[in-house]
């Protein structure tokens, strides 16, 4: 794909972003006139962390003394969203509501304080058909959301009044607007991994923790457990996996004055004419679990014209099917060609049938699956390196993991910009070779594909964040990184 050279734009908000050998954040937001530039202006808190937090031990992931959920995952200003809340031992309680942002490296906004309200212990759902844990509970409070709340991703801060603690309720504000920029939230990856009370997640059978078959259903209508994997993240207590791996890329993306809508992966299965009001779609951290609805969806909007950023690592992986009756969804097969990857024998026995999730991202999962490696340039003339320095064969430390893309596919000017050897540990390659790939659309657009859940990490480390180690180790913010992402982002926009 030949190189297009940057705009005036894209070279002002490089110069303002300081020089390649600092890797911190912007000090000042580019001159934008957007909506978000003009929230980030307005006072940010650090008040929406939680502070209090506690597990109970015989669960691991609960946090029983106060938890709760959403009605809805994306909700427009004007509807009614109903929260859901328990306490144990009963309690009244707080509900502190933050948009998350940059709001000048604070992370939040405080938008709305309610309570003390009353709660009580909500009974645990029994376990139904497919091992579902479906709650049923009474609607604590109601909010229709505001007019003037911007698209976003919202936290409730819950705290129980008699001890404390706390915990998170998490939802999307989204809007019909046109914006540059779509962000695609992977909530569906999220409550794949909820183990929420106790090892009730898309993984769990029964009798393998880590089971990857069929006739496993999960349900939004529960708390978020506590993340299962990888680190232990007080922060992911009622907010999934956002915090790990998305949030970073988002606190980044407002601090430079980006105009973004904010989606849920159930926008994208539903409402495939809302992904041509952006000229860029981003998938962001950990994005596995897709329907063929979303796929196609995402697939006709790349041949109309929308430009794709996966700045991700085992996206489009597990094939899914929504329940709506049941607010949720099971496994029903793989996005991959059999024998494509180490499968779990139970993998196995899933349909393993196209589309292969490399005719969309430009490569997929593959090999070992897990693993970690430097990003090494292999194609320094390619548009996205321009402003780095970068040359052929120079690096950028552990940012590739802890799941990752290869095998690309044989699609007509697809070009490899980074490739290297997997390994599951310093010194111990695993015989994986991950390949980060760019191919261009139909429409003077492309889809860039980064091959790794950790992307995000070389752009941001907010408040509250924690770095992964394993496999390898990223080191945080990388000017090279972020001069890459400005470079697709600006792409995306200006093309």
């Amino acid at each position: 794909m030949a190189s297009k050279p940057l705009t005036r734009r894209s070279l002002l908000r490089g110069a303002i972003a300081g020089s390649l050998a600092m890797p911190s954040l912007a000090a000042a937001i580019p001159a934008r006139a957007g909506v978000i530039a003009k929230e980030n202006e307005l006072p940010g808190t650090h008040e929406w962390q939680l502070s209090n937090t506690q597990i109970d031990p015989a669960t691991r992931y609960r946090c029983p003394w106060i938890e709760g959920y959403c009605s809805h995952n994306s909700i427009h200003a004007g509807e009614t969203l109903q929260f859901f809340v328990s306490t144990n031992p009963a309690s009244s309680f707080t509900l502190e509501i933050f948009r998350l942002g940059y709001y000048g490296g604070k992370g939040g906004r405080l938008m709305k304080q309610i309570g003390p309200l009353p709660s009580k212990t909500m009974p645990d759902p029994k376990v139904g058909p497919k091992r579902l844990r479906n709650c049923r509970w009474q609607p604590s409070v109601e909010l229709t959301i505001p007019d003037n709340w911007l698209s976003g991703v919202y936290v409730g801060k819950l705290t129980a009044q008699n001890e404390g603690l706390q915990s998170y309720v998490i939802f999307i504000v989204r809007d019909d607007r046109q914006a540059d920029l779509l962000f695609q939230c992977s909530d569906n990856t999220w409550q794949a991994y909820n183990r929420w009370p106790s090892q009730f997640s898309l993984y769990d059978d029964g009798k393998n923790p880590w089971y990857w078959g069929s006739d496993v259903q999960v349900s939004f209508n529960r708390p978020y457990g506590k993340y299962c994997q990888i680190m232990d993240q007080p922060l992911s207590i009622g907010s999934g996996d956002f915090f790990l791996w998305e949030f970073p890329f988002v606190y980044w993306l407002e601090s430079q004055g980006y105009d973004v809508s904010y989606i849920s992966n159930l926008d994208t299965h539903r409402d495939p004419a809302g992904l041509r009001r952006a000229r860029g779609f981003l998938s962001v951290g950990h994005d596995e679990y897709w329907t063929i609805e979303m796929f196609r969806n995402l697939q006709k909007a790349i041949a109309d014209g929308v430009n794709v950023g996966f700045f991700s690592g085992n996206a489009v992986y597990g094939r899914i099917k929504y329940d709506p009756e049941v607010r949720g969804f099971e496994r029903v097969g793989v996005f991959g060609p059999p024998g494509g990857t180490q499968e779990f024998a139970s993998m196995s026995t899933l349909p393993h049938q196209r589309p292969y999730a490399n005719e969309l991202i430009g490569a997929h999962s593959t090999g070992p699956v897990t693993g970690g490696a430097d990003w090494i340039c292999v194609e320094p003339d390619h548009w996205i390196y321009q402003q780095t320095g970068m040359k052929k064969g120079d690096t950028i430390p552990g940012i590739i993991g802890w799941e990752w893309h290869g095998d690309p596919a044989p699609k007509e000017g697809l070009q490899i910009v980074a490739t290297g050897p997997t390994q599951s540990g310093p010194g111990k390659p695993n015989g994986g070779q991950y390949t980060a790939t760019v191919y261009p659309g139909p429409k003077d657009n492309f889809v860039f594909n980064a091959a790794t859940c950790w992307w995000a990490d070389g752009l941001s480390e907010p408040p509250g964040y924690i770095r992964p180690k394993v496999y390898t180790n990223p080191q945080g913010p990388n000017p090279q990184i972020q001069q890459i992402t400005r470079n697709i982002l600006d792409r995306m926009i200006d093309r």
